[in-house]
């Protein structure tokens, strides 16, 4: 926020991108209790965000704070106990917010190296505990039965990781201005931006609905040649999903993706990853995954092989897909033709899929199936979701109807349809 002190304009952007996450994001309702998770470090857009809850009619806003150097150092110094041990109390917050019919605003702003100190062993056994006693709220945000949105912050150590030959103030001028820009919050009205945006995947998510492939493949010269089979009755979302009680929400910003569920056992070929992974901290790159069956069979990477396996080796479902998506290289922020070092900017400039748990909301019926009716349908299960990114600037990729008929739906990464 510093770096926009003396710019009125784009003080006014970081306020509508504020409003933006209140009014379209999370959709907030009259009356309604709104939790802002949010690092110390943005303390002041977390408030821009209260402020603007509560002038949409919040019943209260509660400021859930974090600390990316304390999380270091509870990483580095806690006794084992703990790191195998989520709280009670942690998992008892999230009980009674969703309860209380609570919405959720995240704002993320990582360090891409701030926990290259610490094990990836304990943050993997970490991770997994709290997935674990957290698995009823994540069920929930992944059947959008609460309404969340991510919000992304630029800080100083992300910046000089994107613009490494800027200075550190303006490299953060810099990357304030594409995250307001791939977020449309430059718009002169950021409503209606939204809007015309979600009209538009609208169209083209009907139509990808209607056809009902049974599978997708996709090749570049990067080495990626896969093909993903998709399970009868399957549902795309892309832009706004909407909640049990029939609210439009927008769960990230930006948003670019066309996404479903592959069929669980219905992959195969190879995937090349093309923007590296960040994950709790850690950076995966120049990665590759070989599919057989729709099981990951092998895979390597350059840097982070060992951070690659403890996302592979979490469950058994995490050597499954639970998502494929399709985004354009034709977007604000594709064609800004950055290296974002950040996977939700990563992941809109191009298809990604995601490793791990399927979404009930991409099966038709899917929110009211139990877990087992779901696996019969061909979706998969596992503790976390991770995605990958693979879209090219020549990708190519295809829709497969029953009859074998193929269509063409992306060439050299853009939509044709």
């Amino acid at each position: 926020m510093d770096a926009y002190r003396n710019e009125g304009r784009n003080e006014i952007w970081i306020k509508k991108y504020a409003a933006l996450a209140v009014r379209v994001g999370v959709n907030l309702q009259e009356n309604q209790l709104l939790i802002i998770h949010s690092d110390i470090r943005h303390a002041e857009l977390a408030r821009l965000v209260q402020f603007e809850a509560y002038e949409a009619g919040a019943s209260s806003v509660f400021i859930d704070w974090s600390d990316q150097e304390s999380s270091k150092a509870f990483l580095l110094n806690a006794d084992d106990s703990a790191i195998d041990h989520y709280p009670e109390w942690q998992a008892a917050r999230f009980a009674e917010w969703e309860d209380a019919s609570a919405a959720y605003i995240h704002i993320i702003s990582e360090d891409p190296d701030a926990l290259q100190a610490a094990p990836a062993e304990r943050i993997s056994r970490f991770q997994k505990s709290a997935r674990a006693k957290l698995s009823g709220h994540y069920e929930k945000i992944r059947s959008h039965r609460v309404r969340w949105c991510l919000l992304i912050a630029p800080c100083i150590e992300w910046a000089v990781k994107v613009f490494p030959d800027l200075p550190e103030q303006e490299a953060l001028r810099s990357l304030w201005s594409l995250v307001l820009k791939g977020s449309r919050a430059d718009a002169p009205d950021v409503t209606q931006a939204w809007h015309d945006h979600h009209k538009d995947l609208g169209l083209r998510k009907s139509f990808l609905n209607e056809s009902q492939f049974s599978a997708l493949r996709f090749t570049s010269d990067t080495g990626t040649d896969l093909l993903v089979g998709l399970p009868r009755n399957h549902i795309y979302i892309g832009g706004g999903v909407v909640d049990d009680e029939g609210v439009v929400f927008f769960p990230n910003m930006p948003t670019e993706e066309l996404f479903t569920a592959p069929s669980k056992f219905e992959v195969n070929g190879k995937l090349v990853a093309t923007k590296p992974l960040i994950y709790e901290g850690r950076i995966i790159d120049e990665f590759s995954l070989v599919f057989e069956s729709g099981r990951i069979v092998s895979y390597h990477a350059n840097r982070g092989q060992k951070v690659l396996r403890d996302i592979i080796e979490t469950d058994e479902g995490s050597r499954y897909l639970g998502e494929i998506a399709l985004a354009s290289n034709k977007s604000p922020l594709a064609e800004s033709n950055t290296l974002f070092h950040n996977t939700l900017f990563d992941e809109n400039t191009g298809c990604h899929v995601g490793i791990g748990n399927a979404s009930p909301s991409n099966l038709s019926g899917g929110k009211e199936k139990s877990k087992e009716e779901l696996e019969a349908a061909g979706l998969n299960s596992s503790l976390l979701t991770v995605n990958v990114t693979f879209g090219a600037d020549d990708m190519k990729a295809v829709g497969i109807k029953d009859d074998g008929t193929e269509v063409l739906l992306m060439k050299d990464g853009v939509f044709q349809f």
